[in-house]
């Protein structure tokens, strides 16, 4: 499928304009790095698995390794990932002397944006890379770092590590399915909205509660919005600013419209 990599008018003419930005991310701008949206985290070893059935807290307590090996397999997976084009045209973005202050708000658990320079990313759902006590909630340390090389990329089960305070079984610092939100981070995202000028959606459908919130929460105080994605059917009604692209092609030629 080809897209029209030239973006809306009214969108180059609100980014011109902007000087607080949020970009809501989501699976979209992961899978471009070649990192499987989360339904399709099925394949290969563990194809015969459900991810649906292992992202819960029951599963963890009743199958602790088989739960943390996937999870360690994911986690290697963002590893071996690398930030794209549309990663590194929001960190040039966020640089730029008009802008004042650009927030990440992603619903993706790897650290790609990281990677990529942003500073300034909430983890809506958490992160592979913030693993802590399933009992204490500690935070844990002690992962390896991105090379990864202590995995063995074939295993199906794993023992998680234990805390070092309560000796607790350490799990991912991911949201299952039945937990909420970080609080936390949730108040933040809301108040970056509260503040924002313009916000870009993208790779992700926004139709997706309570994360849809934030673009609904940024229409209802007036502020532009922009849905960044090369799937037609993800919004409801498309707006003059929405643009079907992918992001890694589409963010680099919005931001170099900017210069010209």
């Amino acid at each position: 499928m080809s897209f029209n990599a030239v973006p809306p008018a009214s969108l180059v003419s609100s980014l011109r304009t902007a000087r607080r930005i949020v970009v809501l991310s989501g699976a979209g701008m992961s899978a471009e790095s070649g990192i499987p949206t989360f339904r399709d985290q099925g394949s290969g070893l563990w194809s015969r698995f459900d991810p649906q059935e292992l992202a819960t807290p029951g599963a963890f307590r009743r199958d602790p390794e088989t739960v943390w090996a996937w999870y360690e397999w994911r986690r290697r997976s963002a590893c071996h990932a690398v930030p794209h084009a549309g990663h590194f045209a929001l960190t040039a973005l966020a640089a730029r002397p008009e802008v004042e202050a650009l927030t990440v708000v992603t619903q993706n658990v790897d650290d790609l944006h990281e990677r990529a320079g942003t500073k300034a990313v909430l983890h809506l759902h958490g992160s592979l890379f913030a693993p802590r006590c399933f009992d204490c909630g500690r935070a844990y340390g002690g992962l390896a770092d991105s090379s990864g090389q202590e995995l063995d990329s074939a295993a199906i089960r794993l023992t998680p590590p234990r805390c070092a305070t309560c000796h607790g079984l350490i799990r991912p610092g991911v949201v299952w399915f039945g937990e909420g939100l970080p609080e936390a981070v949730w108040l933040e995202a809301r108040r970056t909205i509260e503040r924002a000028d313009l916000v870009l959606v993208v790779g992700t459908s926004g139709l997706v509660y309570p994360a849809a919130d934030l673009p609904d929460a940024a229409r209802r105080k007036g502020c532009a919005v922009s849905v960044i994605n090369p799937d037609a059917s993800s919004t409801s009604s498309r707006g003059s600013m929405d643009w079907q692209i992918q992001a890694g092609v589409g963010l680099p030629a919005l931001v170099s419209k900017l210069d010209t």
